[in-house]
């Protein structure tokens, strides 16, 4: 069996358990940044929703700065214990008693509000970039298998989507169950705490998960040139100027801005579109975790029998015509009326498959990412884990963010009124809502796997450039 370093090329069930469930802890994070935050501090604390939203984008701009800086800094950091486990350790804390913080706020007025919460998304996004980053550069370095790096990237979005439910199902499952329901201050108050605890034990069992692989991980190569923010730029241009890297980059733009349009509208579609009520609207969100499950095992076997981009393009397909296929068919009289005994059990069905489809997509897409990593090294001379995925990270949050912006768009278009009940809401209303939903999602997952059809490092060209590294290796050495 092939060896990195020294150890075996095949990691452990154990090593890809503890580094997928250090997932958890983004999972958790965004769950409750795209779910719960606007809610808690436009509603329930009084927080003008503006401000909320002025806030969020504040700290966008920070990741901008952060999410690549940190990935150089990575890349290229020396200690005794290597390169990503510093920033691991160093993050576990500050993260969770920020994110415990921003649940518990003071009693201040609408301008110290403000502060507070935008101090608190900075440094929550700044902490969970300081882990995520590093603890994601890890897949190429843990295993050099075309395939086993899907496997690890399986592991991770599992606990990442199963970390994020898990907490919507704790929110409106059990805390917010009370006779105030989803306005309760003391459910999100319960809410930190749980979440809070939870993310500091995922980032510690991630990184002492992993602590023993750190004698056989990679060392940054010693160039002798001065370091200077003239060459953190060079180097970072020149990392991110590989093409099938810029093919990855479009589709996780088109990706995340389609994740954050249906995230957006999701739980609106099913109470207004659909009809559905409360207790159905749980139960969906329960089923999440049978779709991760599903998802987790569909992207290896997948990798194994068509390969990563034919997978991506082929899962893609079914997942993105599937997923508006009920809406679509709506629009054109073709499904159950609202309150129909097989309308949720059928839409449910359907939504199980199509998100495990998009969650293996995912998982083969970002794992695609990893074998950018000896490409470039062949090109360059360095390894850059840390610049690649802190890239696709940083692109996935301020691209979610214009998917929201987008979801906001179209309920201008349509005149969709605030505030009002389900029976309340005209037909033509509800047929203009789907009507722009449906096609805009379709044609951004169809352009995003136009993109990756762009993306030319199959499993012969990856092992070639291993060959080319063994080889340059060796002759270094002789």
């Amino acid at each position: 069996m092939a060896t990195i370093a020294g150890v075996s090329d095949k990691p452990s069930v154990g090593l890809k358990l503890a580094h997928g469930f250090g997932a958890a802890a983004f999972g958790i994070k965004n769950n409750g940044f795209d779910y719960f935050l606007l809610l808690f501090y436009g509603t329930v604390i009084g927080l003008e929703p503006g401000l909320v939203g002025l806030a969020i984008f504040i700290a966008l701009v920070f990741d901008a700065l952060s999410d690549p800086l940190v990935g150089y800094w990575s890349d290229n950091f020396r200690s005794r214990w290597g390169r990503r486990h510093p920033f691991m350790y160093a993050a576990a804390l500050p993260v969770a008693l920020s994110y415990f913080l921003l649940w518990n706020p003071p009693d201040w007025g609408q301008t110290e509000l403000f502060l507070y919460l935008t101090g608190l998304a900075v440094l929550i996004r700044t902490f969970i970039t300081f882990y995520e980053t590093p603890s994601s550069a890890l897949i190429p370095e843990l295993t050099s298998d075309y395939e086993e790096r899907t496997s690890l990237q399986s592991y991770r979005l599992f606990f990442g989507w199963t970390g994020g439910s898990m907490m919507s199902i704790i929110m409106f499952g059990a805390l917010m169950t009370g006779p105030q329901g989803m306005l309760d201050r003391n459910a999100y108050a319960t809410y930190g705490i749980i979440a809070s605890l939870l993310i500091f034990l995922a980032i510690m069992v991630s990184a002492l998960g992993t602590h023993h692989r750190i004698p056989y991980l990679h060392r940054p190569v010693a160039t002798g040139e001065r370091f200077g923010v003239r060459r953190i730029f060079r180097e970072m241009i020149e990392t991110l100027s590989e093409k099938s890297f810029i093919a990855l980059f479009f589709a996780t733009v088109l990706f995340a801005i389609a994740s954050g349009l249906a995230a957006a509208l999701s739980f609106l579609m099913l109470r207004y579109f659909w009809g559905f009520e409360e207790v159905q609207i749980f139960i969906w969100t329960c089923t999440v975790l049978l779709s991760a499950l599903f998802g987790f095992l569909i992207a290896p076997w997948s990798v194994k029998k068509f390969g990563k981009k034919r997978s991506v393009i082929g899962l893609g397909l079914l997942a993105f015509t599937i997923q508006p296929a009920p809406v679509l068919l709506r629009l054109a009289g073709l499904m159950p009326e609202n309150g129909d005994p097989i309308l949720f059990p059928l839409v449910m069905t359907i939504n199980v498959i199509d998100l495990a489809l998009i969650i293996a997509t995912q998982a083969v897409a970002y794992s695609m990412i990893a074998d950018l990593v000896e490409s470039n090294q062949v090109r360059t001379g360095r390894r850059n884990e840390g610049v690649y995925y802190a890239a696709s990270t940083f692109t996935r949050k301020v691209t979610q963010g214009i998917g929201v912006a987008a979801a906001g768009a179209i309920l201008s278009i349509v005149a969709f009124p605030e505030g009002a009940e389900p029976d309340t809401v005209s037909s033509d209303t509800l047929w203009m809502l789907g009507a722009y939903y449906a096609p805009t999602l379709l044609l951004l997952y169809l352009g995003a796997l136009y993109c990756i059809s762009r993306y030319r490092i199959d499993k012969s060209e990856h092992e070639k450039n291993l060959r080319k590294l063994a080889e340059a290796k060796a002759g270094s050495q002789a």
